[in-house]
Order: structure tokens, then C-alpha cells, then sequence
């Protein structure tokens, strides 16, 4: 027997306000288990929520362009099992005027003490009342990085607060040089149409929160760069020899998931570059799973899905896995777990070009790897000049956690592997 039940947004990580960008179904449309409702974008990648019970979409609770949350209301289904989702709820009881409690006059706020302007750095005007306007959401916000709403110039309606007076205020305090007590001058707003014709081209949403997050990363965390050469030559010969048997099992088989091996068999000698800064930074927490991120390039602005336990999988296994895992990226169709839990982040140019780059690190992670196209180049063995196909390496590190040799010490280990793969059998 049918029943009314209301499907609402399930757990999506630690995620908040999340956009709806896309509705798959409409009144009337049947839905079986498991089948797409609508499709959210994160600051990370697109998902699809799922429905929990099969039945007909009586009432849509949202629209494009809606931010919801974990609870939010998605849809009214009329299901044939129950399950998963909620009866509606039931209208609230009229209330007598006896129920009604008398009104009680809120309490008026007692305004922070004024504080002193720094040099170069303003004091805005608190609203009336003293206490800033701000949503709960951009209050959290705050909170998370610090800053002080009441020294946040507002530019919302009516002096609300805004996440990106946030963003902006958290920049400009981190421009300002510490300890001289002056601010760096704010980027001029240039009209460039004045000096010819221009074309504005809005930002996906993804490359807009991965500014925010890169540059948070690279302002918190000391960048320290290794730059080095591998010697693949032998491995290129072992890769296609196995063209074959991986055209056989459907796989095309590049050299990236030997490199997600041999990075691995380095995690393992040198665990430290396998681990993250707790909340704290007194403690390292060393992390016993191997779960690789593989930056993707996509339209929308790169995105990095994650390869869950690859220390226990095959090469073939990486290779489908990979395949599977980047077309998906560039449909908009990862799911939540797989793009959470990385431990460790590769970040290919292989295909594209470059000689050696600064990758910055995916946070909270403390080291990746960049790599970038193998070339043939003369190396000096056995007193003569012999070609060899040479794979250049960047890698990236976080200083308050690896030093310099340390990060030598695992580039080394991981050409060892790359340059006989037969050692990671030992």
C-alpha cells in the first residue's frame, strides 16, 4: 500500500549550504531505489542525491539554484515500501489563547567596548544595537577562520555581513605585513573596457571555492618544492608489453598507476609523508590506508577524486578505477566518497606538457606529487652517453612537518621503484 513520505537531503559530509544545480525529476515522474532526485555541486564536485524508496514524485520541495543542507526537504514521493524517508508532518493544532505564553521583550544587547583602529586597517561601523549582521552560516564561517565580524566592513542589504566581506577582510589581513602595522593597498578596480571591447565570462562555482581553498593552503602552509628526475626506461618497456593483456581486460593502461604503486611503496618506507597535523599541531596522526587523490582537469576546474585503498589493489585494478573515477569527474557524477580521505595527491601533466611545477598541497594532506612528461635525454652510464626516457618529479611539502632530506630521501626511494618495479615485490 502506497504511503506519503518526504525525501530529505542525506548526510553530505561536513559540507553546508550546498547549491541545487540541477532538478532530474518533475510531479508525477515514478523514481525507483536508488534513482537520482537532483544533482548538488560542493565547493569540490557535483553529486547526485539518490531517492531511498521507489515510488511517484508528488511535490518537488526545491528549484535550481536552491542552497540546501543535510536535512533539507527534496521531494513529497508517494512510496511503495517504506523506509528511509518520513511521513509528512502532521498540521500543527490550533492554539488557544490560553497556550499562547505573553510576550516578552527581548533583552537589549550590550555593545562590545569600541576597540582602537590599527594602522591601515578600518573600523567599520557597528549597526544599531552594537552587534553585527551576519547569517549563521556567514557567523560559522567567521568563526572557522578567525575573524572578527566586528571589524568586517558590511556591503549586504541593510549591513548584513557577507561571506565575501569575510573572504575579503581574511585577504587583506593576510597581505598585511606582520608587526609594521600597515596594510597592503588594496587591488585597484580597473575599468578595462575603457581601453577596448571586453567580454565577462562568469566563474564556475568549483574554480571560485578552489581559489578560496588553494589560497588558503598556500598562505597557511610553508611550500617547499623537490625537483628531480626518474628513469622510467624500463618500466615504459614493462608497461607495453602489458598492452595487450590490458587491451583484453578493457583497460588502457598508462603510466599512472605505476606511479600510484610506486608512490605507495614509498608512503610506506617514509610514513610521515602519509600523515596530517591533528587540530592542535602538537601531534601527527600517521594514517595506516592508502587512499591516492588523482587531480583531474576538467571544464569546470580541477577536481580530485580519490583512489580508496590502493595499497591493496593491482595495477590494472588502479588503471580501471582511475579511468572509471576521471570520466565521472568530468560528468559531474562522483559521489561524496570519492572525493574525501585522500592521504596523498598526485597532479599529472603528463598529457598537457612542462619541464617541473609547484603543486600545492591538497590540505590536509602534507605532501603531492607533480609530474610532468617524460622525455629521452642523454645520461652518462658505463663512461659513454646512453638516451634514456627520463620522467621529471616535483614534489611538495609541507616544512612543518617533512624537512629537506627527509623529502630527498623519499624522492629517492620512489626512483628506485620507478626504475625497477620489481622492487616492489620486495
Amino acid at each position: 500500500m502506497a504511503n506519503e513520505t518526504l525525501v530529505r537531503v542525506p548526510n553530505i559530509g561536513d559540507v553546508k549550504d550546498v547549491e541545487v544545480i540541477e532538478v532530474l525529476v518533475k510531479p508525477g515522474d515514478r523514481v525507483e531505489k536508488d534513482g537520482s532526485l537532483i544533482t548538488l555541486e560542493s565547493d569540490k564536485a557535483s553529486m547526485e542525491v539518490p531517492s531511498p524508496l521507489a515510488g511517484v514524485v508528488r511535490e518537488l520541495k526545491v528549484a535550481t539554484g536552491d542552497r540546501v543542507r543535510e536535512g533539507s526537504a527534496i521531494a513529497l514521493l508517494e512510496a511503495e515500501e517504506t523506509g528511509a524517508a518520513e511521513p509528512p508532518a502532521p498540521p500543527a493544532p490550533a492554539q488557544t489563547k490560553s497556550a499562547a505564553p505573553p510576550p516578552v521583550e527581548p533583552a537589549k544587547p550590550v555593545p562590545p567596548p569600541r576597540r582602537e583602529a590599527s594602522a591601515g586597517v578600518p573600523v567599520p561601523a557597528l549597526p544599531t544595537g552594537g552587534l553585527p549582521h551576519a547569517s549563521p552560516s556567514v557567523r560559522l564561517f567567521a568563526r572557522e577562520l578567525g575573524a572578527d565580524l566586528t571589524q568586517i566592513p558590511a556591503t549586504g542589504p541593510k549591513g548584513r555581513i557577507l561571506k565575501a566581506d569575510v573572504q575579503a577582510y581574511v585577504k587583506m589581513r593576510l597581505q598585511q605585513p606582520a608587526g609594521l602595522g600597515v596594510a597592503v593597498a588594496p587591488a585597484p578596480v580597473i575599468d578595462f573596457a575603457a581601453f577596448g571591447p571586453v567580454n565577462l565570462q562568469p566563474r564556475s562555482r568549483i574554480r571560485k571555492l578552489s581559489a578560496t581553498y588553494l589560497h588558503r593552503a598556500w598562505v597557511s602552509i610553508p611550500h617547499v618544492s623537490h625537483h628531480d628526475m626518474a628513469d622510467i626506461t624500463d618500466l615504459e618497456d614493462f608497461r607495453k608489453s602489458l598492452k595487450e593483456e590490458a587491451a583484453q581486460r578493457g583497460v588502457k593502461l598508462t603510466p599512472l598507476p605505476f606511479l600510484v604503486e610506486a608512490v605507495i611503496g614509498a608512503l610506506k618506507t617514509y610514513p610521515d609523508f602519509n600523515a596530517s597535523l591533528d587540530a592542535s599541531g602538537e601531534n601527527l596522526v600517521h594514517k595506516n590506508y592508502y587512499h591516492i587523490g588523482i587531480a583531474v582537469d576538467t571544464t569546470d576546474g580541477l577536481v580530485v577524486p580519490v583512489v580508496r585503498d590502493a595499497g591493496g589493489k593491482r595495477i590494472f585494478d588502479i588503471a580501471a578505477e582511475i579511468s572509471a573515477l576521471s570520466q565521472r569527474a568530468r560528468d559531474k557524477r562522483l559521489k561524496r566518497e570519492e572525493i574525501e580521505g585522500g592521504t596523498f595527491t598526485l597532479s599529472s601533466l603528463g598529457g598537457v606538457g612542462g619541464q617541473y611545477f609547484t603543486p600545492i598541497i591538497n590540505a590536509p594532506e602534507v605532501a603531492i606529487l607533480g609530474i610532468c612528461p617524460a622525455r629521452i635525454q642523454p645520461v652518462w652510464q658505463d663512461g659513454a652517453f646512453v638516451p634514456r626516457l627520463m620522467l621529471p618529479l616535483s614534489l611538495s611539502y609541507d616544512h612543518r612537518v617533512i624537512d629537506g632530506a627527509a623529502a630527498a630521501r623519499f624522492m629517492n626511494r620512489l626512483k628506485e621503484l620507478l626504475a625497477d618495479v620489481r622492487r616492489l615485490l620486495l
